[in-house]
């Protein structure tokens, strides 16, 4: 149902619904020309200034928001068009059918089994398709993350730095129990921090709480800058992935690649699964702000080496191994092929007729000699 004050048109998108309300904007359920629906972002104006600031804010966090444009569809709720409406910005995407994480962990309780690892494993690849073009989400957590039929979708990747950067001050964007500690702190925000903001999601789904808590605000933040994360009742091998993600260092912990490799690998009777040696010997520099850096797998690699793709033979060779085809027979006895005939043997008959043969023509020419 719309409101009173709720705009019918935003764009070119009819509005059909107000769907959700939040401090920061309305969501709309939308129409575009083509009959798809989308779930529209209409922000409330800016707090900077007047109303010129405000037009001049809105147009800057349009030009911030526009590189999220770029983020693969797969497991996002992709976004199709960023604008302003006057003092308003406003962000369309792609609607998705389904309830929060928080809200189904709230009504439903924690997931477990492969519910928890597809979770795990479609979260992580969402966060490596939003790095990869160059955007930290700044604000993952259980509401952000859409409970979708075909698996679960992150939401509002962008939005909190696109507000940090049109804003002149002001608290620091996001959700407290799933804010890194560099975020906290007031230093450099990478993709670390969704990293170590995607372990905590994941500890909230399979627990139903986050793993830093605290009674007041100031015990919670003092939680995350200092203390250790609530990891009980996390399955093993997932709990030790978690736990290299939630190192207070972000230059400790792997990127979202490295994450969504090591998940892949990890199986129920895999014995290192359970067990990881040396599993934080990450070194080195922090990750560049708003840019994925290579850095090493704080997991040892087991088993076969990663080897990259064959390269093909020198033109002219033929390395291709001979292979043999087997023909079925007619009566259902495979019928090999046939083996290259062996070279004869003499016998040893043959030899001495030969031998006496030759005997008899020599003592033939001698007698002719002598006669002759």
């Amino acid at each position: 149902m719309l409101r009173a004050g709720d705009p019918r048109r935003v764009g070119d998108h009819v509005v059909r619904a107000r769907i959700g309300e939040g401090g920061q904007a309305v969501v709309y359920l939308g129409v575009t020309p083509d009959g798809r629906r989308v779930a529209i972002k209409l922000l409330r104006p800016l707090p900077v200034g007047d109303a010129r600031a405000r037009g001049d804010a809105a147009a800057r966090f349009v030009q911030e928001v526009e590189a999220t444009k770029r983020v693969a569809r797969f497991c996002t709720a992709q976004v199709l068009e960023v604008g302003q409406m006057g003092e308003r910005p406003y962000i369309v995407s792609e609607y998705v059918d389904g309830p929060s994480l928080k809200r189904l962990v709230a009504e439903r309780g924690p997931h477990g089994g492969a519910a928890l690892e597809r979770l795990a494993v479609g979260t992580a690849t969402a966060l490596a398709a939003i790095h990869r073009v160059g955007v930290v989400h700044r604000d993952f957590n259980p509401n952000n993350v859409l409970m979708a039929a075909d698996g679960p979708r992150v939401i509002d990747f962008g939005l909190a730095r696109a507000l940090e950067a049109t804003t002149t001050s002001g608290p620091v964007m996001g959700t407290p129990a799933y804010l890194a500690p560099e975020q906290l702190s007031g230093r450099r925000v990478t993709p670390a921090a969704d990293v170590f903001a995607w372990a905590a999601t994941v500890v909230y789904a399979a627990t139903g709480r986050p793993p830093f808590e605290g009674a007041t605000m100031a015990a919670l933040l003092h939680q995350i800058l200092r203390g250790r994360p609530r990891l009980d009742g996390v399955p093993g091998p997932l709990r030790d992935v978690l736990a290299v993600c939630l190192e207070k260092d972000p230059g400790r912990r792997p990127t979202a690649r490295q994450i969504m490799d090591r998940l892949l690998t990890l199986a129920p009777d895999d014995p290192l699964a359970t067990r990881m040696d040396n599993p934080l010997p990450l070194p080195g520099p922090a990750v560049a702000e708003e840019t994925v850096a290579e850095i090493d797998d704080p997991w040892p690699v087991t088993g076969p080496a990663r080897t990259a793709w064959p390269e093909p033979p020198p033109s002219g060779s033929d390395t291709r191994p001979v292979r043999h085809t087997y023909l079925p027979h007619p009566h259902g006895t495979p019928t090999r092929p046939p083996r290259p005939a062996a070279p004869r043997r003499m016998t040893a008959a043959v030899q001495v007729l030969l031998a006496a043969v030759l005997a008899v023509l020599v003592t033939t020419v001698v007698v002719l000699v002598i006669l002759l």
